[in-house]
Parts: structure tokens; C-alpha cells; sequence
């Protein structure tokens, strides 16, 4: 059961990156857009929420192996919270891109109340938590995005 935690909080191992594991983890989010993107809104909403839940729990258990609740390995929060981000959206690389920026930005910076997740809850909730609002806020930049080029 060790290593399936592991495997999944990890993103496949993607949270095993030398270097920006977050950043990293956050590219399986881009092959699951392109999967999701042509499902139904109700699909599409049920699969996430299933991730979601499984996210709780993987990001959870995994702080608890690993001793350090938020641990850098821990990159399924980054998955969920990429796509929120590009949510109903019709594929193309732009979005895929545009959303990958907006989320990475967005959590970084965790601006409130993703930083209240990240500082208060310290669980597999605060740590998917803060992403899935970090993800938000990537949603509403990204859409703002997609619309003015569209204008130009």
C-alpha cells in the first residue's frame, strides 16, 4: 500500500524531480486536459471530484510517510489544482500552456485564500486545498487570457 501512496501522491513519480518537482508534477496535468477536455461538463466535474478525494487521501498518507505534511514529493495537489484551471475548456496547446503559467504562477504566489490552506491546515486537505485555490484563481486569469487573444 506504501508504494501505491507513494506512486500516486507523486504524480508517477514526477514528484521525484531534482528540481522543481511542483512545477514538474504539474505537467501530468497536461496529457489528463487533453483527455478531459472533450468529455461532458458532468464528466468531466465527477472525474475531478473523484481525484480530488483520492488527492485528500494520497497527499495525506504520503505526509505522514514522509514526516513532513507538505513534502515536496507530494505533487497530486498540483495535478487537481492545473485542472481547475483549464476546467470545460476546449483542448489546444494554447490553453494547455496559458493554464500551466496562470496555475504555476497562482501557486507560487498563493494568494488568500490559498495561503490560509497552506499555512492553517496542515493535512492532505490544506495541501490540496491551496492548489485547488491557486487553480481558481488560474481559471479566471486564464479565460481573461484566452478572450483578449482572441480580440487581437
Amino acid at each position: 500500500m506504501r508504494k501505491l501512496i507513494l506512486f500516486l501522491a507523486s504524480n508517477a513519480g514526477l514528484g521525484y524531480a531534482p528540481f522543481a518537482s511542483g512545477t514538474v508534477g504539474t505537467l501530468a496535468g497536461i496529457p489528463l486536459f487533453y483527455l478531459m477536455a472533450s468529455w461532458p461538463w458532468w464528466l468531466y466535474l465527477l472525474c475531478w471530484a473523484g481525484l480530488l478525494a483520492l488527492s485528500f487521501w494520497a497527499a495525506g498518507k504520503a505526509g505522514k510517510i514522509y514526516g513532513v505534511v507538505d513534502d515536496g514529493r507530494i505533487v497530486i495537489d498540483e495535478l487537481v489544482g492545473y485542472l481547475v484551471t483549464v476546467a470545460f475548456l476546449p483542448w489546444s496547446w494554447q490553453a494547455a500552456g496559458l493554464g500551466f503559467l496562470w496555475f504555476r504562477l497562482f501557486d507560487i504566489l498563493k494568494p488568500p485564500p490559498a495561503s490560509w490552506f497552506d499555512r492553517k491546515m496542515k493535512n492532505g486537505y490544506g495541501v490540496v486545498l491551496d492548489d485547488v485555490a491557486a487553480g481558481l484563481y488560474g481559471l479566471g486569469a486564464l479565460r481573461l487570457s484566452l478572450m483578449l487573444l482572441e480580440r487581437l
